[in-house]
């Protein structure tokens, strides 16, 4: 659980009100305060970072005002819900690939439930909602970031498969194994690029290697980064957070350990 100091900090650091009571109303505004103010993003995996899973990337979240991918995001926003009275359960899932449907915990997702009914939340996907989604139906869910389904658990965006979701609820330790293979196996998408991206209330931000993205009002801006200290000018621009040095190149060994945690 997260202390009294915590949660504050948190909401604060994203920007929220907290709710009287743990309610739609409430979710839906904590959630889409996360997705605008928390970036997806795998920096750690090439600054030779340990890989938190559990309290301690609330720190990285709400004190160094970084992201992360699903294992962090989703399972530090699930510790501020539960210390706001949300009933919050987590659940594994399997994405897809261009080969296909990847292995099972490839991906984790939160199930919160409000006055009986189950709701999608999901901080860590890149392609994620910015509300929270229903479990109940399989009619079209229109969101800011384009129409959802979810169908037995399968969610797509505009018509496109994302992942595939099991109805059962995991343990963070679950998913140990899956982030050694995110972390070390050269085929790893966290471990091909480096990136951060950001939705806004106007399009996305996304820095890539050195190339940033801005889309906004329809419109896309590209720019490639001509030198180091543009890079990191561009991540406390457009990601509000200070790097004192840049990511290594993909596919650059790390000179330590493979930097995973469970705590």
């Amino acid at each position: 659980m997260l202390d009294e100091q915590t949660v504050e900090e948190y909401l604060h650091r994203i920007g929220a009100r907290r709710p009287a009571v743990p309610d739609l109303a409430g979710l839906r505004h904590l959630q889409e305060r996360h997705v605008l103010t928390v970036p997806f993003e795998n920096l750690g995996y090439h600054l030779d970072e340990e890989i938190h899973l559990g309290g301690a990337v609330v720190d990285k979240i709400v004190r160094d005002r970084r992201g992360g991918g699903c294992y962090e995001t989703n399972p530090a926003f699930g510790l501020l819900l539960t210390a706001l009275g949300y009933e919050v359960e987590i659940l594994p899932g399997r994405v897809y690939r261009p080969a296909g449907l990847g292995p099972p915990y490839c991906h984790l997702a939160l199930r919160v439930t409000v006055d009986g009914e189950p709701w999608l939340v999901d901080t860590g996907f890149g392609r994620n909602s910015r509300l929270p989604l229903r479990f109940s139906t399989a009619a079209a869910q229109p969101d800011p970031h384009g129409t959802y389904h979810v169908r037995d658990g399968e969610v797509t965006l505009d018509d496109k498969p994302l992942y595939r979701l099991d109805d059962r609820p995991a343990a963070l330790d679950d998913f140990r194994p899956t982030l050694w293979w995110w972390r070390t196996c050269p085929d790893s998408p966290f471990l091909q690029d480096v990136f951060c991206s950001l939705p806004t209330a106007e399009g996305r931000v996304t820095l890539k290697g050195r190339r940033l993205t801005i889309d906004a009002g329809g419109e896309r801006v590209r720019t490639d980064l001509t030198d180091d200290a543009a890079v990191l000018a561009a991540y406390r621009k457009h990601f509000g957070f200070d790097l004192d040095r840049l990511p290594r190149d993909p596919l650059i060994p790390a000179s330590g350990t493979t930097g995973i945690k469970l705590d």
